[in-house]
């Protein structure tokens, strides 16, 4: 079995970049409570890296895919809409933006869980909407009526997978 917890970054101070204070002390307080791991991977903005720094993780890896939703996926749900929206969209349009973009969070989950040894632990922290789609992907049938509102600051899913495929997920509310 192989463990991917997906979270969301911690605050930033918009329009800045980096991290804020208050979004570091709870970067660590999390940190502080989860892993270790074997793998760490972020999204290329600092908001996702610094993150994973203040949990106090090395990151191992960065990619573009994890930093910004598809052109479209917008005009489907705002990226703040939820599982329960995010699940509604998806069954109202199975071959929608949104739709694609989770088969394609399934696919980067996979490739990820394949890169490590059974029995591994990996880290990836992005963004929301993407947090919330990569659950659809990689766990299509859940009951996500019931998850509630988009994951906030360091919030996510975690996956457990048998070879490629997603057993079980967890919300991880903070």
């Amino acid at each position: 079995m192989r463990v991917v917890e997906h979270r969301r970054h911690t605050m930033r101070i918009r329009p800045n970049q980096h991290l804020s204070q208050a979004g570091v002390a709870l970067a660590r307080k999390i940190g502080s409570n989860i892993g270790p791991f074997d793998r760490v991977v972020t999204s290329t903005l600092p908001r996702a890296y610094e993150t994973a720094i203040a949990m106090g993780f090395a990151v191992d890896g960065q990619l573009d895919e994890l930093a910004i939703l598809p052109e479209g996926f917008e005009d489907e749900a705002p990226w703040d809409a939820g599982f329960a929206s995010f699940a509604q969209v998806r069954r109202k349009s199975p071959s929608g933006v949104l739709a694609q973009f989770a088969r394609r969070m399934l696919e980067l989950h996979q490739e990820i869980v394949r890169s490590v040894p059974n029995d591994s632990r990996v880290l990836i922290i992005s963004h929301g909407g993407i947090v919330e789609a990569s659950a659809l992907g990689c766990a299509p049938f859940e009951a996500y009526e019931e998850w509630g509102p988009a994951c906030s600051y360091c919030e996510g899913v975690r996956f457990y997978f048998e070879g490629i495929d997603c057993k079980r997920v967890e919300l991880l509310r903070v």
